[in-house]
């Protein structure tokens, strides 16, 4: 049911009243693919970035991006949850621990999710699904871009992204349904390969080949077509735009090449994305009813692979539970929706992570539900509208993807994380966060409010803090269904 009031928050949370809407607003959520935490250039000029990232002489621009950062808000402490794609696109999806649903890593061939102890696709009646809960309400739904939630590798018989709630989807080499496949060009005179990971075999839809730099411009063009549709039936919209940008293979235009390292490669196609997805942007601020009644919220799944993307600051890469492995950077734009006095603002306060968006846009839209779908996220719609900046109540709790205990040249990465809610931290005091293994071994802990690098473990100093956190992870972490992580790989 849709309210002509938005929703209020959760009852025990203290929420300012949303604003009127004179209509339900839509959503447009863009979830790019292994990018850092400072590689949007709207990110370069915070202090809390050393050494300044716009010093450097291969800082990417993007700015379609920025724009909407000036338009709109950008917050500095948004987590995804997990630094690995599948479960943070099964928690964005959900609003629930990716682990609760049995992903924990990303979906590949049946065997290896079997030795991993993970699903094989996102069962879709073992969790809500944002889509459909919007669906349900009278949205027209679409999915455009990478979904990575079953479909994959030697799984064929995944349900269909429809199964999930969209009405409309274009997916690539990580779902069914239609679907565009890249061919990897190298504009060096050899002929385009392609890089389908078996799933031109699968079935379950009609096929498109492009060129690699030119997937997220079709993405983008269904993507305008769809809020063509919606907008000509005057129905409100949720729109996914996934692209699979900035993941590797890195294969941007010719004319973004430039000395073909693997930075370089990157940035050619960080850039390359923003300017393609500045249509889909263009489409919504040029016509006056969607740019007063949309909400565009665009972040990263996970941190990025090294000499790659950056995290600025941030200890870590994708696979890490170190904050470069699973703090996103995050912009929201919605001219008529976001409170007017926090344009162009930067929160560097509110902590919440993506299962919270769930929540937090169902009331945003007015949705009310007959009932409760237990969502492990909290609703912050008044944070996401620039209202507030408080955090999430409870504590953010993480656990590693069972193939990743050694990565990227660490031997024995830590395997649960937690980062302390509202409820327990004081106001101005330490913002705590605690690393530890399954069995609570090796604990580290680390001050956030002045050391988001996490260079100096307090643990020894604070034993009371270490031991009450400690506590609390191993307590999550066996209260969620288990995977294989302690023997995989043994």
């Amino acid at each position: 049911m849709i309210t002509a009031l938005l929703a209020l928050a959760l009852a025990d949370s203290p929420v300012l009243e949303p604003p009127v809407a004179a209509a339900p607003p839509n959503v447009v959520v863009v979830f790019i693919d292994d990018m850092g935490w400072a590689d949007f250039s709207c990110f370069h000029d915070r202090e809390d970035v050393q050494p300044p990232i716009a010093d450097r002489p291969t800082a990417a621009q993007t700015p379609h991006i920025d724009r909407l950062a000036a338009e709109g808000l950008r917050f500095g402490r948004f987590y995804v949850n997990s630094p690995i794609c599948s479960p943070s696109r099964t928690a964005l999806t959900t609003g629930y621990y990716p682990q609760r649903v049995k992903i924990g890593s990303y979906l590949a061939r049946r065997q290896l999710n079997a030795d991993r102890g993970i699903a094989n696709w996102l069962d879709p009646h073992a969790a809500p699904t944002l889509p459909r809960m919007l669906k349900a309400a009278g949205y027209r739904t679409g999915h455009f871009g990478k979904w990575h939630m079953g479909g994959q590798r030697d799984v064929g018989e995944a349900p269909l992204i429809s199964e999930y709630g969209f009405d409309e989807s274009l997916t690539n080499f990580e779902g069914l349904g239609p679907r565009v496949l890249p061919l990897l060009n190298a504009y060096d005179g050899s002929k385009p390969r392609p890089h389908a990971l078996g799933s031109d075999n699968l079935g379950h839809g009609p096929i498109r080949w492009l060129d690699r730099d030119q997937v997220t411009a079709a993405f983008v063009s269904e993507a305008v077509d769809f809020i063509d549709g919606a907008a000509a039936a005057n129905e409100p919209f949720y729109l996914n735009l996934w692209p699979d940008d900035v993941h590797t293979p890195l294969f941007p235009p010719a004319a973004e090449r430039g000395d073909g390292t693997k930075e370089r490669l990157y940035q050619g196609v960080l850039e390359t994305m923003d300017q393609q997805l500045g249509v889909l942007f263009d489409r919504i601020r040029d016509d006056p009813a969607l740019r007063e009644n949309t909400l565009i919220l665009v972040c990263s799944d996970n941190g990025p692979e090294p000499n790659a993307g950056s995290a600025g600051p941030l200890r870590g890469f994708k696979t890490m539970l170190f904050e470069g492995g699973v703090r996103s950077p995050l912009v929201v734009w919605g001219p008529g929706l976001v409170e007017p006095s926090a344009v162009g603002s930067y929160d560097a306060e509110s902590l919440f992570a993506a299962f919270d968006l769930p929540p937090s846009l169902l009331a945003i839209c007015g949705v009310e539900l007959e009932e409760d779908p237990g969502f492990d996220g909290e609703n912050l719609s008044d944070v996401l509208l620039g209202r507030a900046d408080r955090s999430r109540t409870a504590p953010l709790f993480f656990r590693r993807p069972p193939d990743r205990d050694s990565f990227y040249g660490v031997d024995d990465l830590p395997d649960l994380a937690v980062i302390e809610g509202a409820a327990e931290r004081e106001p101005g005091g330490p913002r705590w966060k605690l690393l530890c293994e399954y069995d609570g071994s090796q604990a580290e802990l680390y001050n956030l409010a002045e050391d988001q690098g996490e260079t100096t473990n307090l643990a020894e100093r604070h034993p009371a803090v270490t031991t009450r956190l400690r506590d609390a992870v191993t307590a999550w972490h066996e209260s969620m269904p288990q995977d294989k992580g302690e023997e995989f790989g043994k």
